[in-house]
């Protein structure tokens, strides 16, 4: 692909302010004001982990798509918060009827408000007004006020239970904030992974490629060897054959490399043609953490933990509205009307009527009530179990995360001095061959020893970086440890 398209993907991915609809502030990964800085070299891009992060948090699909889903979420809440606010209903009719005797139009209007309160009480308001025109009657009005009250005393009454619509809105409004954390950190620990991945197979294909070029430098030695009549030369056909295998392996190397980039673009929502390079220092340092103090962290920060937490506050708040539906349903109930009749000349009288009392409803032979209590126990030990499920769960996975991580350094330490030895191991054996006290054989296999320590040292490097990752996603601090607040 052309130069001039590379610098197009360019421009629309580097240095360009954060736009209203960013979901997070990604100052960790950015390190430089907001912006993710890309340097183009040539026909490839140098990319950063901390760039990959940066693009992915603003195009990543599967944000992008928590994001939408939170709009909806918020307004649930909403709705529910707006429970106790008055509620106006506009209502009205125009008619035009005839029988043997007149011709009536008619029209009604009838505005009505009701208003919930936080301990259970009911207030309604309403205003009714008719109008009528009658060809052998004549023009009438009739309008009315009627205004009500209903304080329940057993079923529906107190601040818990007419209240627990809204507490239930707002814990799973929690649960919903904790859902997109886990979605956005879930989705943070696959780019540091697909991008690691790229970084094993470009640093597997540099390997690939110093193997194949000692072993063309072999073959050099070998031909100079039998020129000088030290070397039988059908010797060199073992030489040779390890260069043509080494080739081989060069062009696996290289394919693992396209295949890693892939991934990672997808991830990152970018173009899949644009040639990126993974340019971030494979560095590791060791990290001390105690698996007591990883545990409290976890309790406290782990997005399913928690989450599992509010479900079972919610299943007792649901407990108890359950245990209140099957009560009596008695009330106070208190109220006023007024009533005028208008006839075409005249103001006609008002009438008035108020009233107070007690209404009392009680269920009798309805099952449906205890149902839904039996069912709510139910749930609430099954939370229980389920809490304490999640909570040994969370920590067998902290333990063996933080055993993990510790296990992969020494991997990588080992492996380090391993790969250290074969190649000063490789190194004599090279100069015995120079000097006649070596075989081919000897040398090639010493070459291998030396890719396949190399090779283990890489991927012991990779793992123990991805460890850390994953014991970050596994405490719920991955966000913290790259400095990433949601805007939510």
């Amino acid at each position: 692909m052309r130069r001039h398209v590379w610098l197009w993907l360019l421009a629309s991915l580097i240095v360009c302010p954060a736009r209203a609809e960013m979901p997070v502030n990604p100052s960790h990964a950015t390190r430089d004001g907001g912006t993710a800085r890309i340097a183009l070299k040539g026909d490839s891009i140098d990319l950063t982990l901390s760039d990959a992060i940066y693009l992915g948090l603003r195009d990543n699909r599967a944000i992008r798509s928590a994001y939408l889903d939170r709009v909806a979420q918020k307004f649930d809440l909403r709705v529910a918060e707006d429970r106790f606010t008055p509620k106006l209903v506009l209502s009205g009719n125009y008619l035009s009827t005839r029988n043997q005797d007149d011709r009536y139009r008619q029209g009604n209007l009838t505005p009505g408000s009701t208003l919930l309160t936080p301990y259970g009480t009911r207030v309604s308001l309403g205003w009714t007004y008719q109008h009528t025109d009658a060809n052998v009657a004549g023009l009438s009005h009739n309008d009315g006020v009627n205004f009500s009250v209903i304080q329940p005393l057993l079923r529906g009454a107190g601040k818990d239970i007419a209240t627990a619509p809204v507490r239930l809105a707002q814990m799973t409004e929690q649960i919903n904030r904790l859902n997109l954390k886990s979605t956005v950190s879930q989705t943070i620990t696959q780019i540091i992974t697909a991008y690691r991945d790229l970084l094993l197979a470009q640093e597997q294909l540099k390997i690939a490629e110093d193997s194949l070029a000692r072993a063309r430098q072999l073959v050099e030695v070998n031909q100079a060897m039998i020129s000088a009549g030290r070397m039988a030369e059908f010797e060199i056909v073992q030489t040779e054959a390890e260069v043509a295998s080494q080739e081989l392996s060069h062009e696996e190397a290289r394919n693992r490399v396209d295949m890693a980039r892939l991934a990672l673009l997808q991830l990152l929502a970018l173009d899949l043609h644009a040639p990126i390079v993974a340019t971030e220092a494979l560095q590791a340092k060791p990290v001390e953490v105690q698996a007591d103090r990883a545990l409290k962290q976890a309790e406290a920060s782990q997005p399913a933990y928690l989450a599992q937490l509010l479900v079972g506050e919610q299943a007792a708040i649901n407990l108890a509205v359950a245990r209140n539906d099957r009560l009596w349903d008695v009330s106070l109930v208190g109220g006023a009307t007024q009533q005028r009749n208008r006839a075409a000349r005249g103001d006609g009288a008002r009438n008035w009527d108020n009233y107070v009392g007690v209404q009392v409803e009680i269920p009798i032979g309805d099952m449906t009530a205890r149902q839904a209590e039996v069912q709510a126990q139910v749930n609430v030990k099954n939370q229980q179990i389920q809490l304490a499920e999640a909570h040994q769960q969370l920590d067998r996975d902290v333990t063996n995360a933080v055993r993990d991580m510790g296990t992969r350094w020494r991997q990588f330490e080992i492996a380090q001095r391993a790969r250290d030895l074969s190649r000063r191991k490789l190194e004599i054996e090279r100069e015995k061959l120079t000097a006649g006290r070596s075989s081919n054989f000897q040398v090639l296999s010493f070459e291998n020893d030396l890719r396949n320590a190399e090779n283990a040292r890489l991927n012991a490097l990779i793992s123990y970086l991805n460890a850390q990752a994953g014991l970050d996603q596994t405490l719920g601090t991955t966000l913290q440890s790259w400095d990433i607040s949601l805007n939510d």
